[in-house]
């Protein structure tokens, strides 16, 4: 029998697999939180955008959301990383690197500019430095920007070049991304005046919103015909990928607080309890105005409400993320439902999957809110500014708010003039709008595939409408991509 035990494996003593500071608890948490996250991505929203739009775009749809988790992890680990998280460059940025050495990833992690200093100099919040590996923390925080990009996506989704979609996702996560999640959670200047985003309500969800309808404006509609008809392939499928969305939140907010601790377990709790009550309140309004309860809306509900109590998962009281519920229930639902058909300028711009309301409308919404309920001794635990509280709670409540607001107007104003720049670079190199061919054919002319071996594009089959209809379907050109028609 072996009598030597690989360093992983050996206890009692401090070795290089196993050092004096690593927890492993609140490691094996991290990892698992970061493929909670990661799982929403990829196959969530995957299947979630592949099975919501009509079946000539579903192959593209997927496809843009798996590019980009992988075009996303590349940037990140050969740069993108330190400039969020690293050493600091300028007050809203970090100083761009690779995360990539053995040296680099297997010391303790730390967040370097994390410590927050009194007036007077004296340490008020000493540095993060959780009790796992750097690696952890990259790969963590990898996912979290990956799903940004991806739920960008859904603005544009059914008319992007995706060409010029693989050329969008490295420049806007390296200008746009990084200064958000730099500013707010690395140590930049939000950060230390006490901006609340326990888990990405601005950094995520707020600039994947505006960047979304910016880049929307700027690529076009789709056609007439699809913006008049879109109806979802696979509702079945759509649901399967929402389900994916809200389970993997639980690593999505329990992570955040970078430790298995009692503030995880609170985000988790209070973010199943928003997801719940926003769906009911958005399924609710449905039966009362439309006399149907829309098994769409109740997934658009069950975002807004993923989405709102992001900023303050783990500061909010339950009862509060009730009642954040139900405004991300009803006030993302009023401004599609009513504001967006009265708003010229929401009417002119095709968001695909209305992510401005879903996502940028709940995630202000949520980190107003957030201002208003985060509770004193929940803030303790978790924010580098002390005695941090809501307005509810008196005191420096009232700046609070303001430091809300202004976070967000940050994040507003820096996404609509980078993802500008962006789109409008992109368009000097190549179309950023797919040719009229391409809009009118669907998924076998941009990539030679498609979805499935099935006829219509979600209507119902009418022989008087449609004419006769065999399994002996003819296709107008062979298919070239992988999925080959038999």
């Amino acid at each position: 029998m072996a009598t030597v035990v690989p360093l992983a494996y050996q206890n009692g003593s401090s070795t290089s697999a196993v050092p004096d500071w690593l927890n492993k608890g609140d490691n094996a948490w991290q990892m698992i939180s970061a493929t909670l996250v990661g799982l929403q991505s990829v196959p969530g929203l995957v299947i979630l955008y592949g099975s919501i739009v009509k079946k000539k775009w579903a192959v593209n749809s997927a496809f843009m959301a798996l590019y980009a988790f992988a075009a996303v992890v590349i940037c990140w680990v050969a740069w993108a990383y330190k400039m969020s998280f690293g050493h600091e460059l300028l007050p809203f940025w970090g100083r761009a690197g690779p995360a990539l050495g053995q040296k680099f990833l297997i010391e303790q992690a730390v967040l370097p500019e994390s410590t927050q200093y009194y007036k007077s100099g004296a340490v008020e919040t000493a540095m993060v430095a959780p009790f796992y590996p750097m690696a952890s923390m990259v790969w963590f925080q990898c996912v979290f920007a990956a799903i940004t990009l991806i739920l960008l996506a859904g603005s544009v989704l059914g008319r992007m070049n995706i060409k010029a979609w693989m050329l969008f996702v490295p420049l806007w996560l390296t200008f746009s991304y990084t200064v958000g999640a730099f500013s707010l959670w690395g140590g930049g200047f939000l950060f230390h005046w006490g901006v609340i985003d326990y888990s990405g309500g601005y950094v995520i969800h707020l600039s994947s919103g505006i960047a979304g309808f910016t880049a929307a404006y700027w690529v076009g509609p789709r056609s007439t015909h699809d913006r008049e008809r879109f109806p979802p392939n696979n509702v079945l499928l759509m649901l399967a990928g929402a389900g994916l969305l809200w389970m993997g939140w639980a690593g999505f907010n329990g992570g955040d607080p970078y430790s298995a601790n009692i503030d995880s377990s609170m985000a988790v709790l209070n973010t199943n309890i928003c997801a719940a009550t926003s769906l009911l309140v958005w399924t609710c309004l449905d039966v009362i105005f439309f006399k149907k309860p829309s098994v769409i809306g109740a997934v658009q509900g069950m975002i807004t409400g993923l989405v709102c109590i992001t900023p303050g998962a783990g500061v909010v009281q339950g009862w509060a993320a009730i009642i954040m519920g139900i405004l991300s229930g009803s006030v993302p639902w009023f401004t599609m439902m009513v504001v967006h058909k009265r708003w010229t300028l929401l009417q002119k711009v095709d968001d695909t999957l209305g992510v401005f309301h879903t996502h940028a409308v709940a995630g202000l919404l949520g980190g107003v809110l957030t201002g208003l309920f985060a509770e004193p001794e929940l803030c303790a635990i978790f924010l580098p500014v002390t005695n941090s509280r809501g307005g509810i709670y008196g005191g420096s409540g009232g700046v609070q708010v303001l430091k809300q607001i202004v976070g967000a107007g940050f994040i507003i104003g820096w996404n609509l003039v980078v993802t500008s720049i962006v789109c409008v670079i992109i368009g000097l190199v190549i179309p950023l709008r797919m040719s009229e061919e391409e809009l009118k054919v669907g998924d076998d002319a941009v990539h030679g595939e498609e979805a499935y071996a099935l006829w219509g594009d979600g209507e119902k089959y009418d022989l008087t409408k449609h004419g006769f209809y065999s399994d002996d379907t003819v296709h107008h050109k062979i298919s070239i991509g992988a999925t080959q028609v038999v």
